[in-house]
């Protein structure tokens, strides 16, 4: 199955509300979305935990592995890469990712779908 993305864009919150290298949660069209601003760039992936099956994602601790944007899960530690949802720690697990742009200072999110 590959990814697919909806064509709706939804505004989520102004970017100065996104502190650097800290996450926040977001309902968008019904699906929790942890978001991310790292290293000057946004990131936005499902805020559910898939191992601990917890929405936490968004309170995990931001940081980098090899030059990659991470999200460690706050539960149990597994390492996310923000820029592919794929887990460092676990090649068989990931998190789904989400498009996010900031257009006219305002943050918006465009969910992905599996086919």
């Amino acid at each position: 199955m590959s990814p697919t993305t909806t064509l709706t864009w939804t505004p989520v919150c102004r970017l100065d509300r996104l502190e650097p290298e800290r996450g926040v949660a977001a309902l968008v069209d019904g699906v929790q979305v942890a978001l991310f601003a790292s290293g000057g760039e946004l990131f936005a992936v499902d805020n559910l935990d898939p191992v601990g099956g917890a929405y936490v994602l968004s309170r995990g601790i931001v940081g980098s592995r090899g030059g990659v944007p991470t999200v460690a899960s706050p539960l149990h530690k597994q390492v996310y890469d923000l820029r592919t949802g794929r887990c460092l720690d676990l090649p068989d697990v990931s998190v789904r990712r989400h498009d996010v742009r900031s257009r006219d200072g305002l943050v918006e999110v465009r969910l992905r779908q599996e086919e």
